[in-house]
């Protein structure tokens, strides 16, 4: 049995940054440490914040004193100021891409723009970026959702930092269609890019194919959903737990990819699961 690992697996840049900045946050604040809403979408790696005394909150009004850390999703404006306005210590730790397509955002409505995001409307990112720009920004998940939008004089494309770039591709498209002057800001992050490829290509020659990282992960699910386009023998598990023996059965090679949130220690569990399964089979074999 071969097991292929993607290279581009684990901690994105700016997942890997917000943990540096809580676990620093841990060793040197003082009084109460929190996360406004998950820091990353892993569920391990918060739990394991909480070891550290590093707590999710998921309003402002939930915490009274001490520092807060603004997740690497960032958050809406209003609870930024909120944050500050209480005086707590406000540690940011937005993804420095994610922080680029808010004041890109924040430009365009400045300079006249019907602002479109690119995204899905319930995804904190999303909520996040709708918030830095003017009344009437539109949230597009595919083409369909600005089919009744009316023309306008000019329209301004931001995107997802996770969102896959063919979906963006036909979100602009669409909003071509509806005006004279077009501004686009490719913001999808690269690093979501190369993993979305390199997941695609490790799936056409697995015949097996498993997806570490938690199910709140959105770029993590789209992972899946790409690879299972290409092997329909696809699996999405969180931790090494989740994974079943049997689906292995006539399989010679096996690829695994994770989401940007997904920790090395989670990936490297689920290659040791995979390998003491095989080992196991060769055992009863003999």
């Amino acid at each position: 049995m071969e097991i292929f690992v993607a290279k581009s697996s684990g901690f994105c840049f700016g997942v890997k940054r917000a943990i540096n900045i809580a676990t620093d946050c841990a060793e040197h604040s003082c009084g109460g440490i929190y996360t406004l809403g998950p820091i990353i979408h892993n569920p391990q790696v918060v739990k394991r914040l909480e070891q550290s005394h590093v707590y999710e909150k998921s309003d402002v009004e939930d915490i009274e004193s001490g520092t807060v850390i603004i997740r690497s999703h960032g958050v809406r404006l209003d609870e930024y100021e909120r944050a500050k306005q209480k005086g707590l210590d406000v540690v940011d730790a937005t993804c420095p891409f994610v922080k680029k397509a808010q004041e890109i955002v924040s430009l365009l409505s400045d300079e006249g723009y019907v602002v479109v995001v690119a995204g899905e409307k319930d995804h904190p990112e999303v909520k996040g970026l709708v918030s830095y720009g003017a009344s009437g920004i539109r949230v597009a998940d595919s083409p369909e959702a600005i089919s009744d939008m009316p023309r306008c004089k000019k329209i301004g494309v931001v995107a997802q930092t996770t969102l896959p770039l063919e979906k963006f591709e036909d979100i602009v498209s669409a909003c071509l269609a509806k005006t004279a002057e077009l501004k686009v800001y490719n913001t999808i992050c690269n690093a979501t890019s190369v993993r979305q490829k390199e997941s695609a290509e490790l799936s056409r020659k697995a015949d097996c194919m498993i997806v570490v990282g938690g199910r709140n992960s959105a770029n993590t699910r789209r992972l899946a959903e790409i690879c299972r386009q290409i092997q329909p023998k696809t699996h999405h598990i969180e931790v090494a737990d989740e994974f079943n023996a049997g689906w292995l059965d006539g399989a010679e090679t096996v690829g695994i990819t994770s989401g940007a949130s997904t920790p090395d220690w989670v990936i490297e569990a689920v290659v040791e699961r995979i390998r003491s399964v095989v080992a196991a089979e060769k055992k009863l074999q003999i």
